[in-house]
C-alpha cells in the first residue's frame, strides 16, 4: 500500500458532509457507517475519515486542507467535476500565493474547513521563469463562494 495522509475531520452533520465530500472527491465512500464514513479518492494519497462531533475552533483548528496535482490541466479538470456536481467554488487562476505562482479553486465543506486543489507554476523566487500558457477563467463563477478572505493568501485572513 502506498503511504497516505490521513484527516480525520469532526464533523456537525456527518449526512450532509458525506455528500459534500462524495461530490467534491468525486467518489463514494469506502467506508460508510451510521458514526464514521471514510473516504479513498484514487487521484490523492489521503485517507479522510469523519466522525459527527463538535468541530475545532480557536488556536490549533485546521487553517485550510489543500491536494496539490501534476498540472493545471488537472486543476481544470477537477474544477469541472465539482463544478458539475453543483459545489460553489472560488477559482483563482494564475495567483501569487505564498512565494509562487498557482492555478487553484477552493471549495468550502459544510462546517466552513476550506479544501484547494491546486498547480504551482513557478516559484516567485524563479524572477526569470514566466507563468506557462493557460486557459484564463473568470476570476468567480456564477456557483462562486462568497469571498470572506479578501486578498489573502492560502485562505488566510487579509
Amino acid at each position: 500500500m502506498e503511504p497516505q495522509v490521513h484527516v480525520h475531520l469532526h464533523v456537525s452533520d456527518l449526512a450532509r458532509s458525506r455528500e459534500f465530500y462524495r461530490a467534491f472527491l468525486g467518489t463514494a465512500p469506502a467506508k460508510d457507517e451510521l458514526d464514521y464514513v471514510k473516504f479513498l479518492p484514487g487521484f490523492v494519497p489521503l485517507n479522510l475519515a469523519l466522525t459527527e462531533g463538535r468541530p475545532a475552533t480557536g488556536d490549533g483548528a485546521v487553517s485550510h486542507l489543500g491536494i496539490q496535482v501534476d498540472s493545471s490541466a488537472d486543476v481544470l479538470g477537477h474544477l469541472a467535476r465539482v463544478k458539475a456536481a453543483g459545489l460553489p467554488v472560488r477559482e483563482e487562476m494564475g495567483v501569487n500565493c505564498c512565494h509562487a505562482n498557482q492555478d487553484k479553486f477552493w471549495v468550502q465543506d459544510p462546517d466552513g474547513v476550506e479544501w484547494e486543489i491546486y498547480h504551482l507554476n513557478h516559484d516567485l523566487e524563479d524572477e526569470d521563469q514566466p507563468a506557462p500558457a493557460r486557459p484564463r477563467l473568470a476570476a468567480r463563477s456564477a456557483t462562486a463562494l462568497p469571498i470572506a478572505r479578501t486578498e489573502a493568501c492560502c485562505g488566510g485572513s487579509a
